[in-house]
């Protein structure tokens, strides 16, 4: 059971992280914000990304640093909770 529960807390995160990574890949090119996958990228994305830039005083210089932010706290909540499993 712990190996079931192992398993899906990485994947879980894994793929938080992926698609924080095609967010950044996205915002190098045009895209349309207005395409249903583009939208749930968005919706799924946010609730991580906002808090992030809200805190982070380097978003006013025109560079976004939120989603290094992400994956660095990803990561350790990630390690965090494999390793209480």
């Amino acid at each position: 059971m712990s190996y079931l529960l192992f398993t899906i807390i990485n994947n879980v995160f894994n793929l938080l992280q992926m698609l924080i990574m095609v967010r950044v890949i996205l915002s190098w090119i045009p895209h349309d914000p207005y395409n249903q996958m583009i939208r749930l990228l968005y919706q799924v994305t946010d609730p991580i990304l906002r808090p992030i830039k809200d805190i982070l005083p380097f978003h006013s210089m025109g560079m976004d640093f939120s989603p290094i932010a992400a994956f660095i706290l990803l990561g350790i909540v990630k390690r965090i909770l494999l390793s209480v499993i």
